[in-house]
Parts: structure tokens; sequence; C-alpha cells
């Protein structure tokens, strides 16, 4: 099981980086706006189950890599290092702008469900976040760090479930504030921004 201080610590963070403006967001907050609530609550659903199987590849990748090299380990430490401080660059120079659009494909419920599934599923760009993500919160002296991990990806997928429930359910209204206040998805973006950048940085250094 996790500390207090550990779940607390990767809730927050996993929150923030949910909210922060992107392109399942948006795409949760357009289906709601055009097709109805329902229909943004099952595409918000499936991004989000759509990460157990980064979660499943997290476990089995970071303890196969241990396993068999620390060389091989180390590369993926560098390398997800840096893509997270890319990925906080990106986001600190946002300059705000992010409208939600209403074109989406007129679909069913259960059809949008696994089409959100399906392309969070496949995005290389996800597995390779949660490889990055999900092992800097595993504490060593806590024991088995794949059930850590196991852990923290169900964690993750709960609140995205939630707060893209969420989107869903009140799309309209969010729609419509973000696309009259930009600034406000500027300001999640360099929030977001600073802590993939801390991240990244803590995960290149990390022993």
């Amino acid at each position: 099981m996790l500390t207090p201080e550990q779940f607390l610590g990767f809730l927050t963070a996993a929150i923030l980086i949910t909210l922060s403006p992107g392109p399942d967001n948006m795409m949760v907050l357009g289906a709601g706006i055009a097709k109805g609530r329902a229909r943004g609550i099952a595409f918000g659903l499936g991004c989000a189950l759509g990460c157990l199987n980064h979660t499943l590849l997290a476990v089995i990748g970071v303890s196969a890599l241990i396993a068999a090299s620390p060389v091989a380990f180390t590369a993926l430490k560098v390398v997800g290092g840096l893509y997270l401080i890319w990925m906080g660059l990106q986001a600190l120079r946002s300059r705000g702008g992010a409208t939600v659009a209403a074109g989406v494909p007129d679909e069913s419920a259960r059809q949008l469900f696994f089409k959100g599934l399906v392309a969070n599923a496949i995005n290389p760009k996800v597995v390779l976040f949660f490889l990055s993500f999900l092992p800097q919160f595993v504490v060593a002296s806590r024991g088995d760090a794949n059930w850590q991990i196991a852990w923290l990806g169900l964690i993750f997928t709960a609140q995205a479930a939630v707060l893209f429930g969420l989107l869903g359910y009140f799309s309209g209204t969010i729609g419509q504030w973000l696309n009259r206040t930009p600034r406000a998805g500027m300001w999640l973006d360099r929030i977001a921004g600073a802590i993939f950048v801390g991240l990244g940085l803590r995960l290149i250094v990390s022993r």
C-alpha cells in the first residue's frame, strides 16, 4: 500500500496534469457540447480506462528493464526525463487560447467510449509518460515497486475517470468558460509545465 504522503503527493500532481488543457479533455468537452452529456462522459471514461493499459506496461516494462540491464534502465530514465522536460517547456511556453471545438462525429455513446479507450491505450506518448511518471512516486523502503506502480496507475485512472466524467457532464458550462477565459488554460498549462520540468529533472538525477 501507499503512505498518506505518497498518495496525496501523487494525487495532487495527477489532478493538475489531467486538468491542464490537452487533446483528451478538449475532445471530452467537445463531445459533450456537440452531442450531449452522456456522450461526453462516455468518451471521457474511455480515455481514462485506457490508462490501465499504460499501467500494466509500466509495471512490466520497468521491472523487466531493472532485471535485464541497469544500462537500459538508466537510458529509459534519461529519455523519460528529457521527454517530461520537453512536455513541461511546451506547456510553459503556452500562450493560452485553448478553445473547445464542437465538431465531433455523430457517434453513439458506446462508439465514443471505445474510441477514447483505444486512442489512449495505443498512444506511444502516453506509454512513455507513464513509464517516466509513475516510478518517481515509488518509495523503495515500502517494498515491492511493482505493486506500488500498479496502485499509482489505478489512482491515476480513477481520478482521470472522475475528472473526465465531470468535464463531460458540465461540458457546456466549462467549454464556454474556457472559450471566454483563455488565460485560465494558460495558467493550468504553466502549473502542469512546472511539474513536468521538475519531475523530468528529478528523474534524470535520481539514483
